[in-house]
């Protein structure tokens, strides 16, 4: 294995600290899991170049799910809060605290990949308890 320092921001460092302890291993685990996590999923190259500011990432599920880069927020969650909920995209960016116009890129990519997300909102949907 090859050594590499990593700078880390405080408040980064103890956020990773916390996690690695809720999952039982150490921070060098954590980052190099985390490391491998993103290298994969770069690698994979399932993003949709039409739609920068959405990623794939999977979940316990293991299956990839389109979220706003750098939030976790899954597209579904805004489709959802879009049509189920009737929130414009300025309730919908102020409710998460993120810019109205990454809110309107996940509409669009919604759109675009409506069947896909669809089949997510309603498998998850299956799996509630009645």
């Amino acid at each position: 294995m090859t050594r590499y320092a990593l700078n880390l921001p405080p408040a980064l460092k103890r956020e990773a600290e916390q996690l690695a302890k809720k999952q039982g291993i150490s921070l060098n685990q954590f980052i190099l899991w985390s490391v491998a996590e993103k290298v994969g999923a770069l690698a994979q190259g399932v993003d949709d170049p039409n739609f920068p500011g959405i990623t794939y990432r999977r979940g316990a599920s293991r299956q990839p799910t389109p979220v706003l880069r750098g939030t976790g927020i899954r597209v579904q969650t805004i489709a959802i809060a879009a049509n189920d909920w009737g929130m414009s995209p300025a309730e919908i960016a102020n409710e998460y605290d993120i810019p109205e116009k990454q809110i309107k890129e996940a509409q669009a990519f919604y759109e675009a990949h409506r069947a896909e997300i669809d089949a997510a909102i309603e498998a998850e949907e299956s799996l509630a308890p009645k």
